[in-house]
């Protein structure tokens, strides 16, 4: 009837349940490895079983399921028969075994009443096909074994939640055929520590190398039921073995509002935090890594992605895993499906949180205050609240998206949507107050990590692609990215790197200051003095808030093609663009012409921004050397000559950025016609050309790209653009130096890609939706050409074939 946690395996599901399963598989298999779970034992499902037996109440529990199954009502019906169990008597043996088993939990913890948690284990729950999360009840810092006893009984009547019901109903699970195993376990004492879960995949997107970690102060059931926005932390999980780097790509500090202790008399009880709390994180960067590094173990021991909650005790300040079951939803999904939703049209957010998957939908709105007011609720309708937990499950099987004040990434709504499959957005903040009820929105969780919600209904297509049916290719199809967070959700694509991440968007969307104006923020004005000063509050030193920043931005695209090359060209804003930046415009010339004027390479050894370009290459070094991705490949943009290719080149050997060191390779934009002309003197100064075919068009035919007057003069196509990209590709190669192209013209000209394919490019880089058509089209050309010459599609043009 009981079993102690160092006894059971995986294998005892059936005895046990999963939860407490996967307890005893961890205190037997990994505490080796350091993973410290708290000790406890088990009250068997059989134990349950013989309780119900003893208790005469399964006649009982059949006539209420079967008063169900013709029409009464579910709560009714549920706590009729919680009730009833919880009313029962324990058997006096089972009774006695629980009591003895507690005495000898005192003994090990050396106290005279040690605290536990009694937690619900269901025989069916927490395995690799289904898994809700809170379907059963926990009862924290139960003391005594009196308190004991009746937590026990309480469990067993959670079995027959409204929830529970429901869910087994819709799974199809026989509702006597689940049974319930109680697991008893140390109490660890986070309500003086903190708490939370971790997941051994990003939950959004499915990708595989990161573990998600997010945390609050106090006990973990803020975290788990979304009543609190905690912290967060991806870190990268590859290089977590590499004790020379520190691989935690980015973290967020969550508002934290409350935390959950333990009262005068021991009862959970949540209080407001401090603001010194609010504004720190729950974990240091030492905890991160070792919490990680435990996550990634247990998924390697389970072969699986894991779903994992922990704690730790603020009194010894030593950090536990308290579950850990295999995660159910993205790991079902099968890698070779590829799924995009995309908007077609756009418009000012009502409000923003965080995104939950990555769908969009519209509907109407229905803000609903609580349970009571979900007879109003329509099918299809979005499901507003302040946030759920499991009693709203029935109402949000029946949404088409939900969204929600407060929560991250595990609370109970975001949990249950990606579950259902539907769009949610969680932690707005206000959007209860925000949305009008009855209102029409369209609720977008395809935009990356922030969800948005928007007035009407904004049109929008889904695109399913079988990644199985793709082709390979000799040529390296590559992606163009600018926003990060979008950079996770391609990692399916069967792309090979990124050749061009521009990190303009990072510089304007997650900086936003000038470089300059955070070195001298005394020539800004007080404006922007004053804006700058609350976007660095959080650096001793401002120029170091803009090298985080643009390290978190780069490291995240890094990480998502990791192992491949990942070419991030440096800065290539116009003077009137980096004047739109907050304090740029003190540090920003006036130029009739800035397509031709102060950019690219000539500004990072100039005075005016040699310090700026400093910033850029110290954020560089951090993601090679601190985060340890060294897959990340640099690229200066708009090299006019050799010899500002030169005094580029020595500027970054002197924050360290020197082409070989480390592996460190160092391309070039091929945009300019002195390009081409001087190829080969360029390619044995850098490793690569990256063919800006916008900017080449532009300077090879005379034609301003801006201008609606010249637009019918503007064709890549044209044979004088082909013919320098010819001799460009040819030269690169004589010289050992690869060439690629990341403009739009392959993905908008089919010729446009064959010629280059022809003409021996090394890779193509394209827009995410362009690559699953592009790439099938390179394939078929490769193997036409293996097969027999193909005639050139452009008259006048003569195709070499230069050794690859």
């Amino acid at each position: 009837m009981l079993r102690w946690f160092e006894d059971i395996a995986r294998t005892d599901v059936p005895s046990v349940g999963g939860k407490t399963a996967s307890l005893g598989e961890m205190i037997r298999n990994l505490g080796s490895a350091g993973i410290r779970v708290p000790g406890g034992f088990a009250i068997t499902a059989d134990a349950y079983r013989h309780f119900l037996t003893h208790n005469g109440l399964e006649p009982l529990m059949q006539a209420e399921l079967a008063r169900l199954d013709a029409g009464a009502p579910l709560a009714e019906v549920g706590r009729t028969i919680r009730t009833a169990i919880a009313a029962g008597a324990l058997p006096d043996a089972l009774a006695t075994a629980i009591r003895a088993a507690y005495v000898e939990l005192n003994r090990r913890g050396g106290l005279d009443n040690v605290p536990v948690a009694v937690r619900s284990s269901a025989t069916a729950e927490d395995l690799p096909d289904a898994s809700f999360a809170g379907q059963q009840e926990t009862f924290l810092n139960v003391i005594g074994a009196d308190a004991l006893l009746d937590a026990v009984r309480r469990c067993f009547a959670s079995l027959y939640t409204d929830r529970a019901i429901t869910y087994r109903a819709l799974h199809g699970y026989p509702p006597l055929k689940v049974a319930l195993s109680v697991a008893v376990q140390r109490m660890v004492r986070s309500d003086r520590g903190a708490a939370g879960v971790a997941f051994t995949l990003d939950t959004e997107t499915g990708f595989r190398n990161l573990v998600v970690i997010n945390g609050a102060f106090g006990l973990g059931e803020n975290v788990v039921k979304g009543t609190v926005t905690p912290d967060e932390w991806r870190v990268f999980k590859p290089l977590l073995n590499d004790a020379t780097v520190t691989p935690i790509l980015d973290r967020t500090i969550g508002s934290k509002l409350i935390k959950m202790v333990l009262d005068e008399h021991g009862t959970p009880t949540n209080v407001d935090t401090s603001p010194a709390e609010r504004a720190s994180a729950v974990l240091d960067n030492g905890q991160v890594l070792a919490l990680a590094r435990w996550c990634a173990t247990i998924e390697a021991h389970y072969d699986m992605p894991m779903d994992i909650e922990w704690a730790i005790d603020g009194e010894t300040r030593e950090m536990f895993i308290v579950q850990a079951r295999p995660e159910t939803v993205r790991a079902r999904e099968r890698a070779a499906d590829f799924t995009t939703f995309t908007l077609d049209g756009t418009g000012d957010p009502l409000v923003t949180g965080v995104a939950v998957g990555q769908r969009i939908t519209s509907g109407r709105v229905f803000v609903l205050g609580s349970m009571a007011e979900a007879v109003r609720f329509e099918d299809g309708g979005i499901l507003v609240a302040r946030m759920t937990d499991p009693d709203w499950v029935p109402l949000m099987k029946r949404a088409s998206a939900i969204v929600t004040d407060a929560g991250g990434r595990t609370s109970h709504a975001a949990i249950v949507s990606r579950e259902l499959g539907i769009a949610a957005i969680v932690g707005c903040g206000n959007a209860t107050t925000a949305l009008a009820d009855g209102s029409t929105v369209t609720v977008s969780c395809a935009e990356g990590p922030q969800g948005r919600v928007y007035a009407g209904a904004i049109p929008w297509h889904e695109t399913i692609v079988d990644l199985t049916a793709l082709p390979p290719t000799r040529t390296q199809i590559m992606l163009n990215v600018a926003d990060p967070e979008a950079a996770m959700r391609w990692w399916r694509l069967p792309a090979r790197g990124v050749g061009l991440a521009r990190i303009e968007f990072v510089i304007e969307h997650m900086v936003k200051v000038h470089p300059m104006a955070l070195l001298h923020p005394e020539q800004a004005d007080a404006d922007a003095r004053a804006k700058i000063a609350a976007l660095t509050a959080g650096w001793e030193h401002a120029p170091d808030y803009f090298v985080d920043r643009m390290a978190v931005g780069v490291g995240v695209i890094a990480a998502s093609q990791w192992p491949h090359p990942v070419i991030v060209r440096f800065s290539d804003f116009k003077t009137n663009e980096y004047a739109g930046l907050l304090g740029g415009r003190a540090f920003e010339p006036h130029e009739e012409n800035p397509m031709l004027g102060f950019r690219g390479a000539s500004r990072y050894y100039s005075d005016r921004y040699r310090e700026g370009f400093g910033l850029e290459c110290q954020a560089i070094r951090r993601v090679r050397e601190h985060l340890g991705l060294k897959n990340v490949v640099v690229m200066i943009p708009f090299c006019r000559t050799l010899e500002e290719a030169d005094l580029v080149l020595a500027e970054m050997a002197k924050h360290g950025l020197v082409r070989g060191d480390a592996g460190l390779e160092i391309y070039v934009m091929a945009e300019i016609p002195s390009n081409v002309i001087l190829a080969k003197e360029f390619g044995v100064r850098f490793d690569g050309f990256s063919i800006g075919s916008n900017d080449l068009t532009q300077l090879t035919l005379g034609v301003d790209r801006d201008n609606a007057l010249l637009t019918a003069l503007f064709d890549e196509r044209n044979p004088a653009v082909l013919r320098s990209i010819e001799r460009l590709i040819a030269d690169a190669h004589d010289v050992g130096c690869k060439v690629g192209i990341c403009g739009q013209a392959p993905s908008d000209h089919p010729e446009f890609a064959e010629f280059l394919v022809k003409a021996g490019i090394d890779s193509i880089s394209l827009n995410p939706d362009s690559v699953v058509p592009v790439l099938t089209r390179v394939s078929a050309l490769e193997q036409d050409m293996a097969n027999a010459a193909s005639p050139s599609l452009f008259p006048g043009v003569q195709y070499e074939h230069p050794a690859r």
